[in-house]
């Protein structure tokens, strides 16, 4: 009996140890805004400012070191190739203003040029046994099927860095806390990708049924908000 009981306080002193260490990891995706040269004869041009998907990204970033406290790990991917395109063409150095977010939050800023550069760092960006994600937000544009992170920046109309909901098979099951939320800020993941995301990854994707509107932003706290007729599903 007594070799019973120690084993059971060893079990659960254990099992508490393990749930102690066990760290959350807080991520935020921005994708890039598109050129005047692809949208300006357009009846509805896309990103007369370059920072839609900064600014919100920043706000988000704020709320959880509010939220979480100076020590919480926050991540910030960003897709690079479209910043440097556009500071080009609005000749500014915006990868500095970008910095200085990191700088301002304190958060890990990691670059990237593609999906797979997100799926690996969901992956093994950290060790996933040890830390967990607790929420992932996505800001940028999207289709039904993927997020497109230079949407109308290298091509007209088209984007050649992209996460498409194929690919979402390869990210690892387990890399999510039990509480996780996630969300996708741009248009329509919620019709199709929101549902693949969550049979490759367990968890729920909250994403738009049609349209989300960043053109409100700044009246709204930089909070996208959703379009006429549109409503959050996933």
């Amino acid at each position: 009996m007594k070799f019973l009981r120690l084993f059971l306080l060893t079990f659960l002193a254990c099992a508490a140890l393990a749930q102690a260490e066990v760290q959350r990891e807080y991520i935020v995706v921005s994708g890039g805004p598109s050129l005047i040269e692809w949208e300006k004869f357009k009846a509805e041009p896309h990103d007369r400012w370059w920072g839609n998907f900064i600014r919100s990204a920043r706000v988000r970033i704020q709320q959880l070191r509010e939220q979480y406290g100076p020590t919480a790990r926050i991540t910030w991917l960003v897709y690079r190739p479209a910043y440097d395109r556009r500071s080009q063409q609005d000749k500014t150095d915006l990868i500095s203003n970008i910095v200085s977010v990191r700088d301002k939050y304190n958060v890990n800023l990691v670059w990237i040029k593609s999906g797979q550069d997100v799926i690996n760092y969901l992956n093994a960006g950290q060790p996933r046994g040890q830390v967990k994600i607790a929420t992932f937000d996505y800001y940028g544009h999207s289709n039904r099927a993927c997020f497109m992170f230079d949407y109308s920046n290298e091509i007209d109309s088209a984007s050649k860095g992209y996460l498409h909901e194929s690919q979402l098979s390869a990210i690892h099951r387990g890399l999510f806390t039990k509480d996780a939320l996630v969300k996708s800020w741009g248009c329509y993941t919620g019709e199709s990708m929101s549902k693949l995301w969550r049979a490759a990854t367990g968890k729920r994707m909250i994403g738009a049924v049609g349209k989300t509107d960043y053109s409100k932003c700044p009246t709204n706290g930089w909070i996208p908000a959703l379009s006429e007729g549109s409503r959050w599903g996933g």
